[in-house]
């Protein structure tokens, strides 16, 4: 362990966050460890401004609960500890240990994997020392004591911090067989910090990528909002398309932009678009890049069927569902987001039409927005749709108090079951 002074790391105690150093100190006067830990504190040594913080200790879930009036305990796989100070939560973790080496009937209870190696279940506690060890990235193995203004630094993080590398901690094969969505963490803090994937990290990727299709898709979909909404979704893209890790997420979709450069574009250019909205502060939603994603495969589909007979916009209605739901196998798109794509992918060949007397029902839709965006992409990217962005373009100058006014349809009223009585 490589113990690194104030002097030497550079992190300005102004930009921790006080909660943070509230929870720390509640633990301390405990008798508990308490650090501060992972992405803050290399973001800190970055020079960063960190969100969000993480503190680690040696209390176990249950110890923290009764310590701090706003927490709760969450998760199953990894038992975690929420607390809360106003609207900011402080994410608590208990040191992890060595799940193999446990050899008691309690440790195996509470640690599982399956027999292809993935861990299913870790809530085995260990020392400071096996914590970091267990930790995926070198530069996220580090801690920071906001009372003496030291880093531990156990994995050596800082050093591949100086050199911008991304490494995983231990043999790479082994932890990706562990939890696959460490390749997934690995490129995306690469693009985030805009660090190389240090050689070993990145030669086991195209052992193990195929190992991502064990991962449940409720968990793949929280793992797309990470890698796409942050502000770095482009060079993400980039880097799942370099190391073949896309088609485990979107296959038949991956398979389109692979093989047309105009859908290539597309994609880049919704990317490009959602990182500017990020920079910007500006609202994102997963539901517009998703339809951009998705739609070379919508679009391919919907010909098809247009082509074996069905009118257009049925053809384009059953292409989107039918795209959804295979998508969902892989990634789980929860309604909220799925409704509005599909709608986005309807709304296309209305807008393409352009009938006189649909042109203010249009306007007025509360997709309407979104669907002319999408209409927009396609055109910048080379698809020709005879002018039909600069036409709703001319139309929202036209009639600029309607647009997006509709309200939003009501769910009808559920129907109350009523019981019958037993016979006594």
């Amino acid at each position: 362990m490589k113990v690194i002074t104030a002097d030497s790391h550079n992190i300005n105690p102004n930009d921790i966050s006080d909660a943070a150093v509230k929870v720390v100190h509640g633990l301390k006067r405990a008798g508990f460890e308490g650090y501060i830990v992972g992405g803050a504190v290399r973001d800190l040594m970055l020079g960063g401004h960190p969100k969000d913080f993480d503190v680690a200790t040696n209390a176990t879930p249950e110890q923290v609960r009764q310590l701090f009036r706003s927490a709760r305990i969450i998760g199953r796989r990894f038992q975690i500890v929420h607390v809360r100070f106003g609207p900011e939560i402080i994410e608590v973790t208990t040191y992890r240990g060595h799940h193999d080496s446990d050899s008691d009937a309690d440790a195996s209870a509470k640690s599982k994997q399956s027999d292809k190696g993935l861990l299913l279940r870790d809530n085995v506690y260990g020392t400071l020392d096996e914590d970091a060890a267990r930790r995926d990235l070198t530069v996220n193995a580090m801690y920071y004591d906001p009372d003496e203004r030291t880093v531990f630094d156990h994995m050596l993080g800082a050093e591949d911090i100086h050199s911008r590398l991304v490494r995983i901690i231990g043999d790479p094969h082994q932890r990706y067989r562990e939890d696959p969505v460490r390749m997934l963490r690995v490129v995306r803090f690469s693009a985030k910090l805009q660090f190389d994937i240090e050689s070993e990290t990145e030669y086991a990727i195209a052992d193990c990528g195929a190992l991502l299709s064990e991962i449940p898709a409720a968990r793949l979909f929280d793992e797309f909002l990470k890698l796409f909404m942050s502000g770095y979704a482009q060079l993400t893209f980039a880097l799942l398309r370099e190391h073949k890790l896309l088609q485990y997420l979107f296959p038949e979709p991956a398979h389109y932009i692979e093989q047309s450069p105009q859908y290539l574009r597309l994609v880049q250019a919704a990317m490009a678009s959602t990182d500017k909205r990020v920079r910007e502060e500006r609202p994102v939603t997963p539901a517009f890049l998703l339809a951009a994603i998705l739609w070379p495969a919508v679009q391919a589909r919907s010909k098809l069927l247009v082509a074996a007979g069905e009118p257009i916009a049925q053809a384009m209605n059953s292409a989107g569902q039918q795209v959804t739901a295979e998508v969902c196998l892989h990634v789980a798109i929860p309604k909220r987001f799925s409704m509005p794509m599909r709608e986005m992918w309807e709304f296309q060949p209305k807008l393409e039409r352009r009938l006189a007397r649909r042109i203010k029902d249009h306007l007025s839709s509360r997709r309407f927005r979104a669907a002319y965006d999408l209409v927009l992409l396609r055109e910048s990217t080379g698809e020709h749709l005879d002018d039909c962005g600069a036409f709703w373009t001319e139309q929202q100058a036209l009639f600029p108090d309607i647009v997006g006014t509709a309200p939003a349809a009501e769910e009808p009223p559920r129907r109350r079951r009523t019981r019958r009585r037993r016979a006594p």
